[in-house]
């Protein structure tokens, strides 16, 4: 099984391209299916979650094909002949979960396993069943799948999340594209991959307005037709290579990011002592001081603090001067690293939702594992920061949402190698 060993080697200098957005790609994908004629996704991050998903819509009739390098993914559901998402694919991506309102909407029937994933909580899949059943649909659950039916199709409807939730919001809002009549969602997610997924609906012929704001209204049509989109910038990864520089020091250009989209987590880097210049080319970054203070997060729904950066953040905070104080209000079970970091002589207390982190001069390096795919990264980092060597191991967790992470860090001096020793 692979592993990462990180060395502690000084400043990092130079330039990071970011990829395309994973939590983007996944959600643009399933919309193939809404309709007949091919549409076409550039800017593909090059991630096993994106294999996965091909897996899956190949597995239900449509065709996946991945070009230039894998950065265009050409797709074409005209010939879907199976309506079932099986176990085997599910289990391994929670974001499977969004073929089910695609496929109801066009066909009127689907059977979708309930998903996997990343181990960081229960995550339910009721606020995605609930806005279904609210456009018409019939849902049974037995065996562990969710059986699906929507006879004379999907009715427009108006409902209200009583939750924010991505994932919810964007099944419905697929589903809602092809429901008769008008259909208003109502505290709605509003993070960037929401409004880019509308986008691409939009050139597929969709009538959608809203995008953005916590209110959706979408007056649903006969028919999509094809379309070619280009993938959002990954707000994931860009925050995660800024937090790179501020942890090892240096200057790093990160290719291709705005401060539109983190904009909450740069204000909280310049409060701890970030300098973040935005150029024509992205977002420039660099620690101010030789040590960054310590602040206190809250992690939120987007425009917020998102909780896919709580982890780095953490790693970036133990060697702060002070105390710091981290408020994960997302997903429980989210603070797995921390043991880890402890291990590499971090102070942190975990208390339910809370974790207080203590300052360190310095961290130690250690072999150190894995526990999902945001926390086999904030390893990686502290690695750089750290004294001596860092083994990270089960990494197969980063290749779901990092692509070439090795060859971009170690591109602007980073010592970081992958082995299967």
């Amino acid at each position: 099984m692979d592993k990462i060993i990180v060395t502690g080697n000084g400043p990092l200098h130079g330039e990071i391209p970011i990829a395309g957005a994973k939590n983007a790609c996944l959600t643009l994908m399933p919309a193939t299916l809404l309709s007949e004629e091919p549409l076409t996704l550039t800017n593909a991050p090059r991630l096993s979650d994106i294999k996965t998903m091909t897996e899956l819509l190949g597995s239900l009739g449509a065709e996946v094909s991945s070009l230039q390098d894998g950065q265009v993914l050409a797709m074409s559901s005209h010939d879907i002949h199976n309506h079932t998402a099986d176990y085997d694919i599910v289990r391994k991506m929670r974001a499977s979960i969004l073929v089910l309102g695609p496929m109801l909407a066009r066909d009127g029937h689907a059977v979708v396993s309930l998903p996997g994933g990343c181990a960081i909580g229960a995550r339910p899949v009721d606020l995605h069943l609930k806005a279904l059943e609210a456009l018409g649909a019939t849902l049974d659950l037995r065996d562990g799948y969710v059986h699906a039916t929507a006879k004379g199709g999907l009715k427009g409807a108006e409902f209200e999340f009583p939750l924010v939730s991505v994932g919810a919001t964007e099944n419905a809002l697929m589903a809602a594209t092809l429901a008769k009549g008008t259909t208003v969602l109502k505290n709605v997610a509003r993070e960037p991959e929401i409004v880019d997924l509308a986008e691409c609906l939009i050139k597929m012929g969709a009538q959608i307005e809203g995008q953005g704001s916590s209110e959706i209204t979408i007056q649903g049509v006969d028919r999509l037709n094809g379309a070619t989109h280009p993938v959002v910038t990954d707000r994931i990864e860009l925050g995660t290579y800024m937090l790179a520089p501020v942890i090892a020091g240096g200057e790093v250009e990160c290719l291709g990011g705005t401060r539109q989209l983190v904009g909450a987590f740069c204000d909280k880097l310049e409060e701890a002592g970030v300098d973040i210049e935005e150029t024509k080319r992205g977002l420039k970054v660099k620690r101010s001081g030789d040590r960054i203070k310590a602040v206190n997060v809250t992690t939120e729904p987007f425009p917020g603090f998102p909780t896919d950066l709580q982890a780095q953040m953490m790693a970036l905070l133990c060697t702060a001067d002070g105390v710091s104080v981290l408020e994960e209000t997302i997903f429980e079970n989210r603070f797995m690293h921390a043991p880890e970091l402890t291990r590499m002589g971090a102070e942190i207390d975990v208390q339910g939702g809370t974790a207080t982190v203590t300052g360190v001069e310095r961290l130690r390096g250690a072999p150190v594992m894995a526990t999902d795919l945001r926390a086999s990264v904030s390893l990686i980092l502290a690695g750089m920061a750290a004294e001596g060597e860092t083994v990270v191991s089960r990494v197969y967790h980063l290749d779901r949402g990092y692509e070439r992470v090795e060859e971009k860090l170690g591109a602007c001096g980073a010592k970081i190698e992958r082995t299967n020793a």
